[in-house]
């Protein structure tokens, strides 16, 4: 057909079967898949002809956009790589999401086709979300906050969005603990704000450092995850807590708490939010089940008192109008499930399980790199790498060798303090730890 002249009239079915001794299917799915990718047209009634093919020329100059667009906005790159799917046949230690075995998706899936089904569903629902669904966010608080203070958002990486351009403007002053979530700092930048790193340690973010922060700098927004932090897994000290509060309050500021780890508590039990112990308002309080179901279950609330909590309201009507009825409803119906419960029971488990199984393959080939810090929840390991290491330079060797991890770097909002990678471990099963480790510890010799 290549040769044929555009126009030409192909051959009828029965003439095509008879010559490529195939069956009158086989050619008729053919032709229906070249007719979609505009190789011969059907034309009813009288036959199926070679299409016209566009007419060849230069190249299509685009390079115009390159004045009309600007510079590109910062943060796409991590943001790109941290997304990016591992090599086929790699050994994942990176990636923000459980592994697929641990999704508890019979139930998701049985619950959203309850919900499609319900014509109610796909009508237009308060733009804030269902009230029943923003009850259950706000009983998760601790009383913290009511269903009124919350709205539901499509993920809490559009809710961190929203939140970002709605109380901070171009130029502002955004602190946030150092290292901290890679998602966060690209946000910030992208909408135009000055970040500041505030050190932190194994009890979290420092309280003397993050007062000397808002001394200095003026600042009226603190981004923080007390639980079980990304990347490190710090979980900040309850003696650290009130002081931290009372740093806030004193700076006249707010505090995003991001608590996308409330479900992944491994090792006892988790503290309550800060948004719990916040009476005056101070506390924009985050929380995403994305985390601890699916990648595709993009649902999250955030919540907020005063007109901080109507400013939210309105950004998030800007950004989506509302959320998807089906989604919520089917969100609504798997946590308030005893399968729900189960399903948290199970992960705890097994998250403790894949944790415990890269530590020892850790202790087996790589000693020197066990992290002081164990976390008692997350998903991740945090461990620093020997002085003068190149740690972007190491994962693209990891990746040659069949294992991805992720460098320290680009979770800093300024220059590390040392190198470090971040290792997943609720992205494979247990009994791939140890060659995984192999792999890397190949790719550090």
């Amino acid at each position: 057909m290549a040769a044929a002249a555009p126009g030409a009239r192909l051959p009828s079915v029965r003439e095509l079967t008879a010559r490529h001794h195939a069956s009158p299917v086989t050619v008729a799915e053919a032709i229906r898949q070249l007719v979609a990718q505009d190789l011969v047209e059907a034309r009813p009634g009288r036959g199926t002809f070679v299409a016209d093919r566009p007419a060849t020329g230069d190249a299509p100059d685009l390079s115009w956009q390159t004045v009309a667009l600007g510079a590109r906005k910062p943060g796409e790159d991590e943001m790109q790589a941290l997304l990016a799917l591992p090599r086929p046949g790699a050994i994942p230690l990176t990636g923000g999401y459980l592994d697929a075995d641990l999704q508890p998706t019979a139930a998701l899936g049985a619950a959203l086709a309850r919900a499609a089904r319900q014509p109610s569903a796909w009508q237009r629902g308060p733009a804030e979300g269902r009230d029943d669904l923003r009850a259950w966010f706000a009983r998760e608080t601790g009383s913290g906050l009511r269903a009124d203070d919350m709205v539901i958002c499509p993920g809490g990486q559009a809710a961190l969005s929203s939140a970002l351009r709605a109380l901070a403007s171009p130029g502002d002053t955004l602190l946030v603990e150092s290292p901290t979530y890679l998602g966060a700092l690209a946000t910030a930048r992208a909408a135009g704000l000055r970040v500041v790193p505030v050190p932190a340690d194994h009890d979290g973010v420092r309280p003397d450092q993050l007062a000397a922060a808002f001394t200095r700098t003026g600042a009226r927004l603190f981004y923080c995850q007390p639980l079980h932090a990304n990347p490190t897994g710090a979980t900040l000290a309850a003696h650290r807590r009130i002081q931290i509060a009372d740093t806030v309050r004193e700076a006249g500021a707010f505090v995003i708490e991001d608590d996308y780890a409330r479900d992944l508590t491994i090792d006892g039990a988790a503290p309550a939010p800060l948004a719990a112990a916040d009476p005056d308002g101070h506390v924009i309080y985050l929380r995403s089940l994305t985390k601890s179901a699916a990648p595709g279950l993009r649902i999250a609330a955030i919540g907020a008192r005063g007109p901080a909590g109507a400013r939210l309201r309105s950004a998030r009507l800007l950004d989506d109008l509302y959320v998807s009825g089906p989604l919520q409803q089917a969100t609504l119906e798997l946590v308030t499930a005893p399968a729900w419960a189960r399903h948290l029971r199970t992960l705890r488990i097994a998250l403790r399980d894949r944790r415990d199984a890269l530590l020892t393959a850790l202790h087996r080939h790589l000693p020197d790199l066990v992290p002081q810090l164990i976390p008692r929840g997350g998903l991740h390991l945090w461990v620093q790498l020997p002085d003068g290491t190149d740690d972007v330079a190491l994962a693209t060797t990891a990746a040659t060798e069949g294992v991805s991890v992720f460098p320290g770097r680009p979770w800093y909002a300024a220059e590390p303090p040392a190198p470090h990678l971040r290792l997943t471990y609720a992205a494979s099963p247990p009994d791939r730890m140890d060659e995984a480790v192999r792999r890397l510890a190949r790719s550090i010799r």
